[in-house]
């Protein structure tokens, strides 16, 4: 069960959120109440008395404009993200950090999605996360397919309404006894390195992309769990454009390093 981080970001910026306001409103004009009434009465030799802040309040007035910073930017601008799995390989590495664009697609209400500004639309090739349809986890792959479009995979080539996309051949890995071939495609305006492994797959698969609806595949092509499996991403389930790695830190006790980090095409 994956934690709802936005989620928790929202309740915990609303409870403190409250309480700071509970405190200007009620609570402090309480605790303060005496003072107020002793002068209006005009008691001689009254002191002032000092009335300290709750320990819950104070916590909440110093969180609540760290966690309010944290939601918009979040919510609304950028992102970060950790790469789990290599179904994006070459593209992206297993424990990449990367950045996603909040508003590239419009402008959501966190946690349930809604869009309340249309900004943009998602295009072939641009490599969006998204809630798939069988998962809660958030997912990255690559947009092959828009509302509209018909997506073709035919020995383990690429069609988008009836148009082959270009795959130059790039290198065998290794060279001598190859387990996987390297390959340059071009998806829509993006140039981009996919790998597939070796054997042939005479198979041909077409799928109608809904309206409302991308297809979406990974750039490992042939260790990709993708659209081709479980369907399609619905537009409501997006969340971002990924646009930068910004650090990368391999599985075990490496340190984390700056080599793959660059703008993701």
């Amino acid at each position: 069960m994956s934690i709802n981080f936005p989620l928790i970001l929202v309740l915990a910026t609303s409870f403190t959120g409250l309480i700071w306001v509970l405190e200007i409103f009620v609570l402090r004009p309480k605790r303060e109440a005496p003072n107020k009434e002793a002068l209006q009465k005009e008691i001689p030799h009254i002191e002032k008395t000092s009335y300290r802040e709750p320990l819950i309040v104070e916590y909440s007035i110093s969180f609540f404009p760290v966690l309010l910073v944290v939601l918009v930017l979040r919510s609304f601008l950028a992102e970060p993200f950790q790469i789990p799995t290599g179904s994006m390989i070459p593209t992206l590495k297993i424990g990449d950090f990367i950045l996603v664009n909040k508003f590239a697609y419009g402008i959501r209400l966190p946690v349930i999605g809604t869009k309340i500004i249309d900004v943009g639309e998602p295009k072939n090739g641009d490599v969006m996360v998204f809630i798939p349809p069988h998962s809660d986890d958030y997912l990255i792959k690559r947009v092959i397919g828009i509302p509209g479009d018909t997506i073709r995979y035919s020995d383990k080539k690429l069609y988008i309404n009836g148009v082959e996309q270009t795959q130059t051949f790039v290198a065998k890995i290794p060279p001598n006894n190859p387990k996987y071939l390297v390959f340059e495609e071009v998806t829509g305006e993006a140039i981009h390195i996919i790998h597939k492994n070796v054997y042939q797959d005479d198979r041909a698969q077409e799928w109608l992309v809904p309206e409302g609806k991308y297809f979406m595949m990974g750039d490992n092509r042939d260790q990709s769990s993708d659209s081709r499996f479980w369907g399609y991403v619905s537009e409501e389930n997006i969340v971002g454009q990924a646009f930068a790695i910004w650090l990368n830190k391999e599985p075990g006790l490496k340190p984390p390093g700056f080599s793959h980090s660059g703008w993701i095409e």
